[in-house]
């Protein structure tokens, strides 16, 4: 990935370029191609896919869509009433020589069918509109013809209405308007979150050339495969989502590490090599939670899995190459002006991360138990509307009450009964028209039962294979979702039916919805658990923890069930309906599970993926699990919430846009159906990155301790490597000592050029960057000509000798428990910690805090290793006299360079250090106008009591004998 990262950056113009080339290439093939989608939902070894085959046999030119036009007279009128007969009829007469329409079934035609289409009252009457195709394959061009039409005969007195499955689609906003919107409004957050146009313009082009590209090839698959109209909305928004997640996370690390030191080309080439690895393998979890949709064996799933995932993974592409060459593009720029005149006047930034996550963290540490408790009590009490889950279809009755779909809904529903709307077609199979009437008769006397009319075949001199069927209407009591009309679908297909002896089927609108809500309610344990058992596999591999994966799909089947409790209470039970401007309460559509578990899951996995890769980074350079739960949740805490709100933004936009400018709504042009996907998955992020990962997850992880890395030795054995992260830097030779030693003090001397000569070479080509924590901008030359500060020559560091008896070159003599140089014995030093009287010492300017401490608990020793007080270092600081020095730096790094803990003497002279484990560590100390000194120690399971001489600075020179 390193090198990788390198090249992007270097080569920045030709990675924009073909990017570029790219989107305008697949632009252009689009445009010419076209697109074929589709939208045929087929439900087999369903009875209402039965009952459809079986009418599209029997009578192709009725097997199309059937929507209605409605009108309503004032009182003291009838719409047979001339003057409402002159503006009807003519509209129906041209309503019917549109294109797409098979025929128009107008009240004005004679016969008891055409009558029983005028209410009781004589006031309200409706016409049948029969397409040739069904709604989701009509072109919107035809449908907006035909409710033109029927709203141009209107007139004051005279209410005119359309709706229907078809007439609905009519109703989506136009393509682009969501996803426009929705990236203003990510940007809008982004911008407020980073403070710098540049910064915030990084994820959202890489955001945008992802998702252009997805739906551009989408649209070219469209040709070769099916793929659903829907399946580019979906990607759309979750490219939107993951596109700008991703980015984000590798640019908030490069920010990160050009604020603390680097050079911009290292730290884009540390960001995308330590987040970029884990961008690419939370792309891939969101590719497996979608994959999971085809466990539903639901053939129209398949587009928009594939579109879906072909968005997820240009993202990932994105991230890893066109963002280092952005990165390239704008170099420091990328920090705002504060942040670059901060950088100027103070320095690199110290390692530890600070901040209001800083702090939060450092209190989940302090309280645990009480973060958990709370939050886990905050999802279950959201959660306890997900036991009343009802899957059903929402019909139009929830749609606005300004929308035609939903006017003309209520006055079908008032001049025929709420039944009307979702009528249910018996399609007998049968030659003999005496049983066909018993049936009838059976059926008309079923409770539940509004009515019942035979329709008798369409054609008048049909072939034998039409007279064997027949369609028999049956029109509920209740509306298409009530419970009620459920249970009459039931009763027709278990008793009614059976005990007739036909060969018949209910299908229809209201059934199918009924059967589409059965199948996704059986295979849904299936989808659940094939995502849930993948997304496990996927983190054991990447952590080598059993613990990490098992708490990641424990919070998101806690963070699924409390989204879809928030989603029972505002759809299904209608609290907050009226406020957020939606229609009447109903079942929850039966696709939402599915789309929204696929979305929920992949996000949730990335957020998990995030937080614990940067713990799971310091847990392998310290082995300490406190310090790496804390710096994990401090330093990606701030990005998770930015990324959650961006993804929530995208969510409300889609779920707030309407059709209808200036109008109260707050659902997708009315589509209750969108508004349950944008509240569901808003409300899902929200919970998961503000509740869960922030609070949940790390109080857990605290409490869990050490056991959080468990991994049985046989199993990690036989399980394939596959690592988040880089590989921890080697050690560095005992010649590049002096170069970390002067980097990790910050010793003053000017930094060479990239292209200058270090201790081993060139920087770039296994130079001094190799070796120094800072980068090639702050190597400091050691060789001669070297000048400090003041342009006096510099004096040399002094060469190592390596023969030391406690560093990690040299033979270490066991059972001495001090270096040279050390407190003699029977000295008093420096209480350990957890012994009475014992003072931390106080830090320098800009240092960690103590609240920041590499702890456990109330005592570092809480996470070290075995012992009477764990390994730490303490002593004094004194001056060859025996004079203690105060507010002397001391640091205590790693033996690749990384910073464990910082601290500064006491007035005393007297320190104490705190390190993860056992092992060899480096010492340094520095003081204004003392020369600074390292020195590598060996520390075992208990305090190493150690003192250190300094001596006045001559030459500002380094003391980096071992």
């Amino acid at each position: 990935m390193a090198a990788w990262a390198r090249w992007c950056y270097r080569h920045r113009l030709v990675v924009v370029v073909l990017w570029l080339g790219a989107l305008l290439g697949l632009g252009a093939a689009g445009s010419t191609a076209g697109t074929a989608y589709t939208q045929v939902l087929s439900l087999p070894d369903t009875d209402s896919q039965r009952a459809h085959d079986l009418m599209t046999k029997a009578f192709p030119e009725r097997s199309g869509d059937t929507d209605t036009v409605v009108w309503k007279t004032d009182a003291g009128s009838s719409v047979r009433d001339a003057a409402v007969r002159d503006r009807v009829e003519p509209a129906l007469r041209r309503i019917a020589a549109l294109d797409g329409v098979g025929g128009v079934a107008s009240p004005y035609a004679t016969g008891p069918r055409a009558a029983a289409q005028v209410s009781a009252d004589g006031r309200i009457a409706y016409a049948q509109v029969t397409f040739v195709r069904q709604a989701d394959e009509i072109p919107e061009e035809q449908i907006e013809r035909v409710v033109d039409t029927a709203h141009a005969a209107a007139r004051e007195g005279l209410q005119v209405e359309a709706g229907g499955q078809a007439v609905a689609r009519t109703l989506e906003p136009s393509a682009g308007t969501p996803e426009a919107v929705g990236v203003a409004a990510a940007a809008v957050v982004l911008f407020l979150a980073l403070g710098s146009l540049f910064a915030m313009l990084l994820p959202i082009v890489t955001a945008v050339f992802a998702v252009g590209t997805g739906v551009l090839a989408t649209m070219l698959l469209s040709h070769v495969t099916d793929v659903p109209e829907v399946a580019p909305l979906l990607g759309s928004l979750i490219g939107l989502g993951v596109g700008i997640d991703y980015a984000l996370f590798i640019v908030t690390r490069h920010r990160r590490g050009i604020l603390r030191g680097l050079e911009p080309q290292e730290s884009a080439v540390q960001a995308v090599n330590t987040s970029g690895r884990a961008v690419l393998f939370a792309g891939g979890t969101v590719c497996v939670a979608l994959a999971g949709m085809l466990v539903m064996n639901l053939r129209f799933l398949d587009g928009v899995v594939i579109a879906a995932s072909l968005t997820v993974l240009l993202g990932v592409l994105a991230a890893v190459t066109l963002l280092p060459a952005l990165l390239g593009v704008l170099g420091v720029r990328v920090l705002s002006r504060r942040q670059r005149r901060a950088l100027a006047a103070s320095g690199p930034e110290p390692e530890e991360p600070g901040g209001l996550t800083a702090r939060w963290s450092a209190f989940v540490r302090r309280r645990p138990r009480t973060v958990g408790v709370l939050a886990l009590a905050v999802m279950v009490a959201l959660a306890v509307p997900f036991l009343s889950l009802r899957l059903g279809a929402t019909d139009q009755g929830t749609h606005q009450e300004s929308t035609t779909t939903r006017q003309a809904y209520d006055l079908l529903a008032e001049g025929f009964g709420p039944g009307f709307n979702g009528p249910l077609q018996v399609v007998v199979d049968q030659r003999d028209p005496g049983a066909t009437a018993e049936l009838v008769e059976r059926i008309r006397a079923t409770e539940g039962v509004a009515r019942v009319r035979q329709d008798p075949p369409a054609p008048p001199a049909p072939p034998s294979h039409v007279a064997d069927t027949t369609v028999i209407e049956v029109v509920p009591t209740g509306s298409p979702q009530s419970e009620e009309t459920g249970r009459l679908i039931d009763r027709l297909r278990g008793d009614v039916l059976p005990e007739a002896g036909a060969d018949a089927h209910v299908g229809g609108v209201t059934a199918v919805s009924k059967d589409f809500a059965a199948v996704t309610a059986d295979r849904l344990p299936y989808f659940v658990g094939a995502v849930v058992v993948l997304g496990f596999l996927l983190l054991l591999l990447a952590f080598r923890s059993l613990v990490v994966p098992l708490t990641a799909a424990l919070m998101n089947l806690i963070a699924t069930a409390a989204s879809f409790g928030v989603l029972v209470a505002v759809f299904q039970w209608g609290w907050g309906g009226e406020l957020l401007g939606l229609g009447e309460a109903g079942p929850l559509t039966a696709l939402l599970p599915v789309v929204m578990l696929a979305l929920l899951f992949g996000l949730s996995t990335d957020y998990q993926v995030f937080l614990v890769s940067r713990m799971h980074e310091e847990w392998a350079h310290t082995h300490d699990n406190a310090r790496a739960v804390r710096v994990g949740l401090a330093e990606t805490g701030r990005v998770i919430n930015c990324a959650a709100l961006t993804v929530i933004c995208v969510c409300a936009v889609f779920t707030a846009f309407s059709a209808f400018p200036g109008r109260p709504a707050f659902v997708l042009s009315g589509d209750t159906e969108g508004a349950m996907a944008g509240i569901g998955l808003a409300a899902a992020v929200a919970l998961d990155a503000f509740v869960l990962r922030t609070a949940l997850v790390p109080a857990a992880m605290h409490l869990i301790g050490r056991a959080n890395w468990w991994l049985p030795a046989r199993l990690d054995r036989r399980l394939p490597h596959l690592a988040v992260e880089p590989k921890e830097a080697e050690p560095p030779a005992p010649e590049d000592l002096e170069v970390l030693v002067a980097a990790a003090l910050g010793t003053p001397r000017p930094p060479v050029s990239p292209a200058s000569p270090g201790p081993r070479g060139p920087a770039g080509a296994g130079g001094s960057h190799g070796v120094n924590p800072y980068g090639a901008a702050h190597a400091y030359e050691a060789r001669n000509g070297a000048r400090d500060l003041s342009g006096e020559a510099a004096k040399p560091l002094p060469p190592y000798d390596g023969q030391g008896p406690a560093t990690p070159y040299g033979p270490y003599r066991p059972g001495r428990r001090t270096a040279p140089g050390a407190r003699p014995s029977g000295v008093p030093g420096p209480r350990a910690p957890g012994i009475p009287g014992y003072r931390r010492a106080a830090r320098g300017p800009g240092a960690p805090r103590e609240d920041d401490a590499p702890m456990a608990g109330d005592t570092p020793m809480e996470s070290a290793a075995p012992g009477p007080y764990g390994p730490v270092v303490h002593g004094f600081i004194i001056t060859p006299d025996g004079d203690p020095i105060h507010s002397v730096t001391l640091t205590l790094l790693s033996k690749g360079g990384s910073q464990l803990d910082r601290v500064s003497s006491l007035a005393d002279g007297s320190y104490i250090l705190v390190a993860p484990a056992p092992g060899v560590y480096l010492l340094a100390a520095a003081a204004p106008g003392y020369a600074s000194k390292a020195r590598h120690i060996m520390l075992g399971d208990g305090p190493l009591t150690y003192d250190l001489e300094l001596v006045e600075a001559v030459g500002g020179g380094v003391n980096a004998v071992t």
